[in-house]
């Protein structure tokens, strides 16, 4: 059978594979800037708002913000120790402006983001930190009262400033929400609210980034692990290490800097084509 398709003549020049494999040659690192490159995971420049900023991965992201380049607008409930933050923050080369929040108060979550803009003049990056780790209670004996508050912290809070973040976000903006590993497995401890408010940090995290990729704004999540919080400072030394020996393959509890890096990099250039996923950073606890 004829080949319908006839040989390119001898002696016509390359073929289309030799020649692509020619300009590849020759392009390979050419065009590469090691300076942008660099940059990509930089946020000169930049704003960002923090929640929760006055303890633990709050004040650890804060200052990887600032320590990246950007400026930083720190929200919490505790004023004196939101201060201590903004100071440390100011201390690493950046503005920052301390403002108290109650993100269940949807005009804090407002105040908040207004200030930051008329203070910065915009706001690029909003870390949903801000949460609570509540209390142990049976499902059958667990207070209304309770299982509102913990998800009207972890959840709705999130919902609220990442509204008014979304109002005044322009395109290259990114979402961060802090969710946990107990959004898909359990510590087999009592937690439904906390388990359920953070599964729907999930469902939110994806929903806003399709409704808000065509303007440009990313929104991803991250699900820590253990951690060194408040939620986990009670923890005996005995407890923390059958802890590490049953759960996290890497054998150890993490630092809240490998969090702070990672929000870093969520906000950065260099995630400039994520969207919408979660990013486990907890020692292979979702492994077993």
């Amino acid at each position: 059978m004829e080949n319908p398709t006839p040989d390119a003549p001898r002696g016509s020049g390359p073929g289309p594979e030799q020649a692509l494999e020619e300009t590849m040659s020759t392009a390979i690192g050419e065009d590469f800037d090691a300076d942008r490159w660099r940059a990509r995971f930089r946020l000169d420049g930049k704003v960002a708002v923090v929640t929760g900023a006055s303890s633990g991965l709050g004040v650890a992201i804060a200052l990887g913000m600032a320590a990246a380049g950007a400026d930083v607008a720190i929200g919490a409930r505790r004023v004196d120790r939101l201060q201590e933050t903004r100071k440390a923050v100011e201390r690493l080369g950046r503005r920052c402006i301390a403002v108290p929040t109650d993100v269940t108060v949807i005009e804090d979550c407002t105040r908040l983001v207004e200030s930051a803009v008329n203070e910065f003049g915009r706001v690029d990056i909003l870390v949903n930190n801000a949460g609570i780790g509540g209390e142990y209670h049976q499902a059958t004996e667990d207070p209304p009262e309770h299982f509102r508050h913990v998800v009207d912290v972890n959840l709705f809070g999130s919902y609220w400033m990442a509204q008014a973040a979304g109002r005044v976000m322009q395109p290259g903006s990114a979402v961060v929400n802090i969710s946990s590993v107990l959004a898909v497995t359990t510590a087999k401890v009592p937690a439904a609210g906390y388990s359920a408010a953070k599964a729907g940090i999930l469902g939110l995290t994806r929903d806003l980034a399709a409704q808000w990729g065509r303007k440009g704004i990313r929104v991803n999540a991250i699900m820590p692990g253990v951690f060194p919080t408040e939620a986990t400072a009670h923890y005996s030394p005995n407890y923390k290490r059958k802890l590490i020996d049953a759960r996290i393959p890497l054998g150890r509890i993490g630092d809240p800097e490998e969090i702070a890096s990672t929000a870093v990099f969520l906000a950065s250039d260099a995630a400039a084509y994520i969207t919408g996923v979660a990013v486990a950073v907890d020692g292979g606890v979702l492994l077993l």
